[in-house]
């Protein structure tokens, strides 16, 4: 089914999704299958553990892939990113590095590496382009993962030079959507409200207390959308997607919804669809993060991708699954 061009993959194409079991990587499953795609080959963690790189050098020596995409990682919000920095660092910076060297030395000409907005500055100008990289001061509280996610964007962009491959790195804004963590000290603040609201609705508390202020203003893409700019960025003829990126040569391009909102509105959207009754209450004393994070999106759109998931539309349907699974 996937014609679009001499892009990446074409529909036979053998691909790697490491992580497919996450939010990410089980949406990207889904796209590809959606697009004829068959040729995909999973592997859980018990099967294959990305932190080994001598067993990820055997497996990708003895698979030869025409594709990977790499959605494995270790994320978490605010309270994570605080409690576990090392953590944060180390297995991201691990399996990366393992992933994407050995795919240079199986032979692998292609590879999507998935970052985060979060590598930008925490001052930088709005909305964030990719060329603000490297630009300013690191917000605190993520510093550790932005920081091996820019050693990521950095490597693909290193092995492209040296050795002539086609890496490439996408940096969705905040995510949420099907398969998302709902765990109060690892989840990010969509789905921690979600579950926050709905279990004080259940528990007829009257009222929830949030972090911060309610001022920061954060950008959320439907996991679904950020899927079918995977697909939609893999199809495209290579020349088009590199002619696309920054003269400074980094391989990269942010994909959002292109549009804001403030924390504060968003935890009365969630009140609203969750129909939870009560009081909202602020802790000022805990960190609201970075100010704002909006990217520019222009690239891609540019490019001729559009996301098509409105936030209230995919707020309900998340609530929907979250209520699914509480009833199992």
């Amino acid at each position: 089914m996937i014609k679009m061009g001499t892009g990446f993959i074409q529909s036979e194409s053998k691909i790697f999704v490491a992580g497919h079991r996450g939010m990410v990587g089980s949406a990207v499953v889904r796209r590809l299958r959606q697009q004829g795609c068959e040729n995909l080959v999973l592997r859980s963690h018990d099967e294959l553990d990305l932190l080994d790189q001598n067993g990820v050098h055997q497996f990708l020596k003895q698979e030869q892939f025409d594709c990977i995409i790499l959605a494995a990682a270790k994320v978490g919000g605010i309270l994570a990113n605080s409690m576990y920095p090392a953590d944060f660092i180390y297995n991201n910076l691990t399996v990366q590095n393992n992933v994407i060297h050995e795919a240079w030395r199986s032979g692998v000409q292609n590879l999507l590496f998935l970052g985060s907005s979060c590598i930008y500055p925490k001052f930088a100008p709005q909305p964030m382009k990719e060329e603000h990289l490297l630009s300013g001061p690191l917000e605190p509280t993520n510093e550790p993962y932005a920081i091996a996610k820019i050693a990521g964007i950095k490597m693909c962009e290193a092995y492209n030079r040296q050795y002539g491959t086609d890496y490439f790195a996408i940096m969705p804004t905040n995510l949420y959507g099907p398969g998302d963590s709902y765990g109060l000290q690892d989840s990010h603040v969509l789905p921690a409200l979600i579950r926050k609201m709905h279990e004080a609705k259940c528990g007829k508390q009257d009222s929830v207390m949030l972090w911060g202020t309610g001022t920061s203003r954060r950008e959320f893409l439907h996991c679904d959308d950020l899927a079918a700019a995977v697909v939609f960025l893999l199809t495209l003829k290579k020349k088009i997607l590199f002619e696309s990126f920054s003269l400074d040569g980094a391989p990269l391009i942010n994909v959002g919804y292109g549009k804001d909102i403030t924390i504060f509105d968003l935890a009365k959207e969630v009140q609203r669809i969750t129909e939870f009754s009560g009081e909202i209450k602020w802790d000022a004393t805990k960190p609201d993060g970075t100010p704002q994070k909006l990217l520019d999106t222009s690239r891609i759109n540019n490019l001729g991708w559009q996301p098509g998931i409105s936030l209230s539309d995919g707020i309900k349907e998340t609530y929907l699954e979250y209520c699914t699974k509480e009833e199992v």
